[in-house]
């Protein structure tokens, strides 16, 4: 990997980091903005959650077709920028107590995570070859490290700006004066917002440049041969089919994490923790996961750890005691979670010289499931309540990981990308490096 190459990387993870930690803050935010500032319902939750995943998803493959063309040098700076200035506006809706003025602007924030995701994770399987998952999944814990933080760090700091009367609530009911109700600020989130701009212009500053990313690709009629490479409809069929599923259970389920504790008067600080932990333990399993696929096979890997995960999504909800709450969100975030750039990787393989557009289909098809599941659990926690509601999502990820015992093997779908990509084959030469004079090739072996 050459020094390009590496700075590429590094500044795609730390885009991811802080896009991730603004993303996962989502839940909290409405969970403490349903305490503290306005009341929401389970299902305004669930309508804002499940808004902000589809527009984030179902626009990732054109923004990842864009990439293609041009290497998304100011999509992946700006798309970062354009989440955090917008989550800003939706916090100023939230104190103005009008639903909509918040709803709105969170929603469409979603679309800077949508035009980044797909370009960070094309630069990340492309950095090493050789090494494709091993290095998207880094990149992927780097989202989950800001996803994890990000919850944690919020939670506490509105738990410093926020009153806390529900042990008066609990001892004399809701039919209290208005000043013994909660009441809490948005302002922590302005204030974070500008801390992370340094990394904003470093993403923007490391980017290839239209000219440079289009110097380092084949010639188009080379690549024409490998979009058109025929494709099993069946392997297409399991992949999506099980991607859906697992879908519902992460990151379905993520939102009404933060609401199960804070409807058992958990603290800010507590539940924001949880929701951290979820993201975290994910994004860490993701890295074990990689290296035990290269051993045992991705899809025996991603069903066995489904089919543990779904009991686990079963009893969460009755955790009482904080340690034993961390302990099964940890092993729940983990066991759903860390297959994620197992399936991402499978479906860049299916279609290997669109990395930009197929990272952003398959991070928007995961996405847009979660958030349709998103909006389902919102749904029918309000009608079978919450505990009830993930019981069914338990389930369904064991049927997930049932199914995902029937994906195609790694030795398939390898064959099938060298297939497809064998008329563009050039030789093994880093993709971003800076061209030296009297070097040929600007790699590093690793």
């Amino acid at each position: 990997m050459s020094i390009s190459q590496e700075w590429v990387f590094r500044a795609m993870c730390l885009g991811h980091f802080i896009v991730d930690f603004f993303n996962t803050m989502g839940p909290v935010l409405l969970a403490f903005i349903s305490g503290h500032v306005m009341g929401l319902s389970n299902t305004q939750i669930g309508l804002a959650v499940s808004g902000y995943q589809i527009a984030g998803a179902f626009s990732q493959p054109l923004f990842g077709l864009r990439a293609d063309r041009t290497g998304g040098r100011w999509l992946a700076a700006g798309g970062v920028l354009w989440t955090l200035c917008l989550l800003c506006v939706a916090m100023l809706g939230a104190a103005s107590g009008q639903y909509w003025a918040m709803v709105v602007p969170f929603v469409l924030a979603a679309f800077g995570s949508g035009a980044f995701h797909p370009i960070g994770a094309m630069y990340a399987s492309i950095t090493n070859r050789e090494k494709a998952a091993h290095y998207t999944s880094l990149f992927f814990l780097s989202g989950q490290l800001g996803g994890g933080s990000g919850p944690l760090v919020i939670g506490l700091l509105l738990d410093q700006f926020s009153t806390r009367n529900n042990s008066f609530t609990a001892i004399l009911g809701p039919n209290l004066p208005y000043h013994l109700m909660e009441h809490g600020t948005l302002a922590p989130v302005l204030a974070l917002s500008l801390l992370a701009l340094p990394g904003i212009v470093l993403l923007l500053l490391a980017t290839p440049s239209r000219v440079r990313y289009l110097a380092t690709q084949p010639p188009r009629s080379a690549t024409v041969g490998a979009s058109a490479a025929p494709l099993a409809g069946s392997l297409i069929v399991y992949l999506a089919v099980n991607i859906a599923l697992r879908a519902l259970a992460n990151p379905g389920s993520a939102a009404f994490i933060p609401r199960i504790f804070q409807l058992k008067g958990w603290p800010a600080s507590e539940y924001g923790m949880l929701s951290g932990l979820f993201w975290l333990s994910g994004g860490i399993a993701g890295v074990f996961f990689a290296r035990w696929a290269s051993r045992f096979g991705s899809r025996a890997v991603i069903g066995l750890t489904l089919i543990l995960g779904g009991p686990l999504m079963l009893v969460l909800p009755s955790a009482e005691s904080v340690p034993l709450a961390m302990l099964m969100t940890v092993l729940v975030g983990a066991l759903t979670g860390g297959s994620h750039s197992l399936l991402v990787v499978m479906a860049q393989q299916l279609l290997p010289a669109r990395r930009g557009f197929v990272s952003g289909l398959a991070l928007g098809y995961m996405f847009g499931m979660g958030a349709i599941g998103t909006q389902l659990i919102g749904t029918l926690a309000d009608r079978v309540g919450v505990a009830a509601a993930f019981q069914m999502v338990g389930l369904v990820t064991v049927l997930a990981g049932a199914l995902a015992l029937r994906l195609p093997s790694d030795e398939q779908l390898v064959a099938r990308a060298r297939a497809a990509a064998a008329p563009a084959d050039l030789p093994d030469a880093a993709p971003l490096a800076i061209p030296v004079a009297g070097a040929k090739n600007a790699r590093s072996v690793h």
